[in-house]
């Protein structure tokens, strides 16, 4: 227990693998911009070069294929190899031009036979959102973005539940899953929920052949 919270990177039950805990920004921004979240998901990943005794049991590159209620798709591609191309953005293509959004702040519009329109992040967003909450709290507002930060969360659970089985996962199988990741109690002494083998490695999913919801 003690290994796996100090390591809680490489286990589900800590992490939810890094579509999860790092990927979601990108899939949020992109769940903001359709208005909505996705309705159904596919894709593919596995373990290509992390796959010692010290990485666990996740999966080391995500592609992923989300699908929302009025017919559009989002292409998500993460991964965590060394001396590949990086690139933290996101890319919205529309009829009548495209945007581009680089996590570090630099975003371009550019339309059809106009002349590309251009912005630098000014403000960091980590204050931006503590200053909007505080200032509702100020004025005695509501402010709560819950549900948003929860469709986030759920569509990358979708995307690992995607690749880790092999399977057309829908919003409704994630709403409605008895998947439980958790131990059954919270202390140093407790079993986790997942245990090494005689060689010390963690088993991974098998897409085809895990039940990931």
């Amino acid at each position: 227990m003690q290994y796996q919270v100090r390591n809680w990177y490489y286990f589900n039950w800590l992490c939810g693998d890094h579509i999860v805990e790092q990927h979601v920004h990108d899939l949020d921004v992109c769940n903001w911009i359709q208005g909505g979240h996705p309705v159904e998901v596919n894709g593919m990943g596995g373990r290509e070069v992390r796959k010692g005794r010290d990485h666990g049991e996740i999966f080391d590159h995500h592609a992923v294929e989300f699908t929302y209620e009025d017919g559009v798709k989002m292409f998500s591609y993460c991964r965590h190899m060394p001396g590949c191309w990086n690139s933290f953005s996101e890319h919205a293509h529309g009829t009548k031009g495209f945007a581009r959004m680089q996590g570090h702040g630099a975003t371009s519009l550019h339309a059809d036979g106009k002349d590309p329109i251009r912005w630098r992040r000014t403000a960091d967003g980590h204050q931006v959102e503590h200053d909007d909450l505080f200032a509702a709290m100020v004025a005695g507002k509501p402010f709560n973005e819950g549900q948003h930060g929860a469709e986030g969360t759920l569509t990358a659970i979708l995307g690992r539940m995607a690749t880790y089985s092999g399977k057309v996962v829908t919003w409704e199988d994630g709403l409605n899953s008895t998947l439980d990741l958790m131990p059954k109690s919270l202390a140093w002494d407790a079993e986790p929920p997942v245990k090494p083998d005689e060689n010390g490695y963690y088993a991974c999913a098998i897409p085809g052949v895990t039940k990931a919801w």
